[in-house]
């Protein structure tokens, strides 16, 4: 008799649970059901509201789409929806680059505008108008027949600018300049009594002589020049 009992105690148990647990799936499944009946409630306006804008703005496009382009879009959308996730992806990855990347970028972009600032102070961009003022007005003077004949003299001029930059021509031009700048401050004795003096001084007679030489040779150079 206690068996039986203790059995019918653990039946009773065993259904109370089971009625208590039943209990608790309806209570759960009907707090769902308000959830779901709220959410509907607060939804159904903003969905009929915002059909009511997509309406608006096909409205403006109906005659250039379709409802078939439309679902072809859609299709598309999920059948490349893989490669739309790697593309977002690589774009993340892009933006991870540029933020790494950017404190190096603005010291190399400091960098340059710090170097060109001290050229602009500097007055290599000054001098760089310049120039191309001077080479445009070279290039607007010059004709077609100055510019043949100008490249027919480079050679020769090319001679003359190197025998020009020989260390014994550049250091005469140097010492007779600064000799000269010295001898311009000094006073002049322009009587004859002067002059012959002057001319009795070997150094003023080899002058005279090597001026002569020179007049010659360009008398010479033009004669020849009137002959042809």
């Amino acid at each position: 008799m206690d068996t039986e009992l203790i059995e019918l105690n653990q039946k009773l148990d065993t259904l109370t649970s089971q009625v208590a647990y039943l209990s608790e799936q309806t209570r759960i499944a009907e707090q769902a059901r308000e959830s779901r009946n709220d959410l509907l409630e607060a939804g159904i306006p903003i969905a009929r509201e915002a059909l009511g804008l997509v309406n608006e703005e096909l409205d403006d496009v109906q005659d250039f789409i379709q409802p078939t382009d439309l679902i072809r879009m859609l299709k598309k959308l999920i059948v490349h929806g893989p490669q739309l996730e790697k593309l977002l992806d690589q774009l993340d990855s892009v933006s991870d680059l540029v933020d790494s990347t950017g404190p190096v970028v603005k010291l190399g972009f400091d960098s340059v505008t710090n170097t060109l600032d001290g050229m602009e102070r500097k007055g290599y961009f000054t001098f760089g108008r310049e120039v191309v003022q001077i080479a445009d007005s070279v290039v607007t003077s010059f004709t077609e027949e100055d510019l043949d004949r100008l490249g027919e003299s480079v050679e020769p001029l090319l001679d003359v600018v190197k025998e020009l930059t020989k260390p014994e021509i550049t250091g005469f031009l140097r010492n007779t300049v600064k000799a000269v700048e010295e001898e311009v401050q000094k006073p002049v004795e322009t009587s004859w009594s002067g002059l012959y003096r002057q001319l009795r001084n070997p150094d003023v007679r080899r002058g005279l002589a090597l001026t002569l030489r020179v007049l010659q040779v360009v008398g010479e150079q033009a004669a020849g020049d009137e002959k042809k």
